[in-house]
């Protein structure tokens, strides 16, 4: 039986011993997958809908593209794409839970007091804004970190590791402690496939995701339609859903909690599947 992992989104418990989908809502001109940025109201309208009706129950918001090599825009310049995000979809779903995709501590809370945006996302664990732990403790929200080798600028110029599951182990080890200290009740980890590391560590990486279950925190698997598929199979983002459902039905077998996904109806599919099959082995 698994055991119940709860996170508290907006004064709610969301169980996630049994996997949930965030779909991505990329607010982005330069998103890695094109078809995945939305800049007009109309288009973050309807995708705000595919992503509810298809079965996601949390909506990732970015307005900071972390593809390797993207700008760096100024922080004026991605909150002003957040709150343009952010009103329409509080007007038009005003009871989603919500994560921002930030690694600024100032967007992280101009996000949550202004909208209550429940999660916050960081892909830099804090790393990229020193004040970004301390901020997570006094909103008191849920705190996704992911571990990145260097900044989306140039994490993919050279990622080395002498060990990269025993060093991205030992990255998490210090940052749950410190964060723990500051008083942080809900973390979730994310491996950070494709952030400063090559096809190979991606998939070692994978290969002993169970063994992050030693930190008995939710784990965030975020793969979807990445370069670890399409550099692989010599194809292109627009070709990688099958590579993607494939992933995510691995990663969920080795205990992730929540799937992050362009492609929300073929992810809840995979966790239904996986789900009931992994119940016929408990009965």
């Amino acid at each position: 039986m698994l055991m119940p992992k709860y996170i508290n989104v907006n004064g709610r418990l969301m169980d996630l011993s049994e996997a949930q989908v965030m779909g991505i809502l990329n607010i982005t001109p330069d998103s890695f997958y094109a078809n995945s940025r939305k800049q007009t109201e109309e288009e973050i309208i309807l995708r705000v809908r595919q992503i509810i009706d298809e079965g996601a129950s949390i909506i990732d918001i970015g307005a900071y593209s972390s593809r390797p090599n993207a700008e760096n825009i100024t922080p004026a310049e991605e909150l002003k794409r957040l709150r343009f995000g952010l009103e329409i979809i509080h007007r038009i779903a005003p009871d989603a839970v919500i994560s921002v995709d930030t690694f600024r501590a100032e967007i992280a809370e101009a996000c949550v007091e202004e909208y209550g945006v429940a999660i916050i996302n960081d892909i830099a664990a804090g790393e990229m804004d020193a004040k970004m732990f301390e901020t997570v403790a006094r909103l008191n929200v849920p705190y996704i970190m992911m571990h990145m080798q260097g900044t989306p600028q140039d994490m993919q110029l050279t990622p080395h590791y002498e060990n990269v599951v025993k060093e991205v182990f030992m990255y998490f080890a210090e940052k749950v402690d410190k964060l723990r200290s500051l008083g942080v009740k809900d973390i979730i980890l994310d491996p950070g496939f494709g952030f400063g590391k090559t096809l190979e560590h991606n998939y070692e990486l994978l290969n002993y995701l169970d063994d992050f279950k030693i930190f008995e925190l939710p784990l965030l698997v975020g793969v979807s339609r990445k370069s670890m598929i399409y550099r692989l199979l010599g194809t292109t983002p627009d070709e990688a859903l099958n590579g993607t459902s494939i992933l995510n039905t691995i990663a969920l077998m080795k205990g992730a909690n929540i799937l992050r996904v362009h492609d929300v109806k073929e992810a809840v599919e995979t966790v239904r599947i996986v789900k009931t099959m992994q119940s016929s082995v408990n009965h």
